[in-house]
């Protein structure tokens, strides 16, 4: 009997504790679904708001000579009625997706025990028991990050969402919106675009094979892509074709002979190529950013994906395809020559070791099938095992470039690499040693600290023992013990030895102010070899600082967006201000820019005369890294700013000769610009313009390029024994410019 009284108790106390927690548990979910419903997560959209739907617009962006040159949407479609849906579509979509979508008002509740029931107890995955109406609200409106409670808070907004659309709309207007919105990959949203694109056919012509094929796509949009992955899509058609018999909407003879049918894929309408695909990409995160703002200031909430805005950009679209063509030639080029120059080398060779020693290697990395790779001109390569194409990707060379009108930071020309869409990694935000390119700013920093422009520097090799035995060269290993180097005749043609000298005389505190005040990446340490260009800076950094020499020593931030305005044309943002910081004073920049000019007209950037014919006046800088790892090019005038990285995504992948110097891999594509705008009369007027620099400053850079050291030298200076012959030529040279 006790032990009979014990066990009631027991049973009796575990009954109690297990109501208790089942009574907590229905409180704890039914306050969350509260905290869900009334907003604390993010307010829901209304009834009123879930009725236009169908009114949603893309918002667009435009360069400033008024091209079309992205959209911003939730479907990539041309919406279809429900009358022209085939009826094998929508049974393939039910049969797969939502079989029972036309008996539940938003919410399977029967679907969602089977998952906590196989999940849970089983311990098995079985699908997520989302409805076709909650798989609406998530493209609609996305999942937000919540940490620990993303996925439960995003549920829950989608039940609730799911059943006020069942409220609002008809099960065929529902299976209509559904059908518009959702993504099949490749940025192609709504079953009208996949026809088009997959099989080149509209939606009312896809056969029950076809319309199976796209049905599948959905479950996972890369891995059942029929173009990417055509083994995978065929299995997922087929068993999609298995579901449709399933449920009755197919007799068994149908599935079978359906089965054996092969693909057939007409893929059309591909663009691969979006030559202004980085630059938009930025403008949407500014432009999401300035919605935020609006919407914290006024209340007002715009949606970027529905409410038709029109953002007018900075971006001059014919300058744009300068830049892109000119990108596109030259690495064709160059491309070939960086593949003949790696096939000399066992560089290839130890590449493919040490891949196939990685853990993850597997033989079939080695055998030849479709693998989605391109070349630079977008093409789509074949026949390529995946090690293969990895191989071509990692030596491919890639480019970047970022003009700019200095004066007002507005952006005319943004490329952060070969194609926005295979490669979306943006090259113009990349750090990548900067290499001397980065001379004019210790330059400009020296005449900012009071080192004269007529000065002379150091040329004479030297081991430095307390950095680790450090002995710089310059690029032609030529050195002059006997003779100093005028200040500007150093940085006119990029020589090391006499750029190291400078540092010391400026020193370390005083350059690392001026690289804080230009907002690159602080020194890590006090190496010298700084000076030659070993801090990691990105070309949007360099470009920015190139502007300070343009525009009188100010450092202006950079502009993409000039006004948004809303469906009905109203101006609901607009940039007006100009956000510029004093970094150098006017009499540093007028004797920088001077002296970029003798490296355009007789230093490192004779090209831009000798080889492309420019006439404009420019001042530019090339910089080399250490083995060719990165080339760069910088030039302006007093309205532009262009700057041009080229390189491999990594270091380890260069060239092994002068082919891989500023000069040869950068300074082309800019070259191949300006000469297009310097031909373009508009352009050239606007952004090819003189500078206005005194003539004094150029009168006092007119020095001999050597200066000799001891009493011979002092007795010439002494008696001022300077050749005027070669003043005054390089005085006409200079004027003929001008001119």
């Amino acid at each position: 009997m006790v032990v009979k009284a014990n066990a009631r108790r027991l049973f009796q106390k575990s009954f109690k504790y297990m109501a208790i927690s089942l009574v907590s548990l229905v409180s704890v979910g039914a306050l969350f679904f509260m905290l869900v419903y009334v907003g604390v997560f993010g307010k829901l959209p209304t009834k009123q708001q879930l009725q236009t739907i169908n009114d949603h617009q893309a918002s667009l962006v435009f360069s400033s000579d008024a091209v079309l040159i992205g959209k911003y949407f939730e479907k990539n479609s041309t919406n279809v009625s429900y009358e022209l849906l085939p009826e094998h579509l929508k049974n393939a979509l039910i049969a797969t997706e939502d079989k029972r979508f036309f008996e539940h008002n938003g919410v399977d509740t029967q679907s969602y025990v089977r998952v906590l029931f196989k999940s849970i107890v089983l311990q098995k995955s079985s699908g997520g028991g989302s409805t076709l109406t909650q798989q609406l609200v998530k493209n609609l409106y996305g999942r937000d990050g919540y940490g620990m409670l993303s996925m439960p808070v995003n549920k829950v907004k989608e039940i609730i969402l799911a059943s006020r659309l069942e409220t609002i709309y008809s099960k065929e207007e529902l299976l209509v919106l559904y059908l518009n919105t959702v993504p099949f990959g490749e940025n192609v949203f709504g079953i009208e675009a996949a026809a088009n694109r997959y099989f080149n056919t509209s939606t009312n012509k896809l056969n029950i094979q076809q319309a199976a094929v796209l049905i599948g796509l959905l479950k996972a949009t890369t891995n059942f892509n029929p173009r990417l992955n055509p083994e995978k899509s065929l299995e997922r058609r087929n068993l999609v074709l298995s579901l449709m018999g399933k449920e009755g909407y197919l007799n068994k003879n149908q599935v079978d002979n359906l089965q054996k049918t092969p693909l057939n894929l007409n893929y059309e309408n591909f663009e691969i190529a979006a030559p202004a695909g980085y630059f938009v990409y930025q403008v949407k995160k500014q432009t999401n950013q300035i919605l935020k703002n609006i919407a914290q200031k006024t209340g007002k909430t715009y949606h970027l994906e529905q409410d038709g805005l029109k953002i007018y950009t900075t971006l001059h679209m014919e300058v744009q395809k300068y830049v892109t063509d000119a990108i596109k030639n030259h690495l064709k080029k160059m491309q070939f020559k960086l593949d003949d120059e790696l096939s000399s080398t066992s560089f290839r060779k130890k590449w493919y070791q040490n891949q196939e020693k990685k853990p993850d290697f597997v033989e079939d990395d080695l055998v030849k099938r479709m693998v989605e790779t391109y070349d630079l001109e977008g093409s789509s390569i074949r026949n390529m095992s995946k090690l293969d194409s990895l191989w071509h990707y990692y030596k491919m060379l890639h480019a970047a470039v970022l003009i700019t009108n200095p004066k007002n930071g507005a952006v005319i020309g943004y490329v952060g690499g070969n194609n926005y869409r295979i490669l979306p990694f943006n090259m113009v935000q990349s750090h990548r040693q900067i290499a001397s390119a980065f001379k004019p700013i210790l330059y400009a920093t020296a005449l900012e600290n009071g080192i004269s422009p007529t000065s002379y520097l150091e040329n004479e090799e030297q081991e430095y023992p307390e950095y680790e035995g450090w002995k710089p060269q310059n690029f032609d290993h030529q050195s002059t013990p006997d003779q100093r180097v005028a200040f500007g005749h150093a940085l006119a043609n990029s020589m090391n030895l006499p750029t190291v000298d400078l540092y010391f005389k400026v020193g370390n505190k005083q350059l690392q102010q001026t690289i804080t005040k230009l907002g690159f990446p602080k020194l890590k340490d006090e190496a010298p070899s700084v000076a030659l260009g070993t801090l990691d800076v990105s070309l949007e950094e360099i470009v920015k600082a190139y502007g300070t020499f343009a525009n009188k020593g100010m450092l202006t931030d950079l502009k993409m967006i000039e006004k948004i305005t809303d469906v009905h044309g109203v101006v609901i943002y607009e940039n007006k201000s100009i956000t510029s910081t004093a970094v150098f004073n006017q009499y540093a920049t007028q004797n920088i820019t001077a002296i970029l000019q003798k490296a355009i007209n007789e230093g490192t950037g004779t090209k831009i005369r000798n080889q492309y014919g420019i006439q404009s006046n420019v001042a530019g800088k090339t910089g080399t890294a250490q083995n060719y790892s990165n080339a760069w090019f910088l030039a302006y005038t007093p309205n532009l700013v262009i700057g041009t990285w080229v390189g491999a995504s990594t270091p380890d992948v260069h060239f092994y000769s002068g082919n891989g110097s500023g000069s040869s891999l950068a300074l082309p594509i800019a070259a191949t610009v300006l000469k297009k705008m310097e031909g373009n009369k508009t352009l050239k007027n606007e952004y090819l313009v003189p500078f206005n620099i005194s003539e004094d400053i150029y009168s006092n850079l007119e020095v001999e390029p050597f200066q000799e050291k001891g009493i011979d030298g002092f007795f010439k200076r002494l008696f001022n024994f300077k050749s005027n012959k070669n003043k005054m030529e390089r005085r006409t040279n200079r004027n003929n410019r001008r001119n």
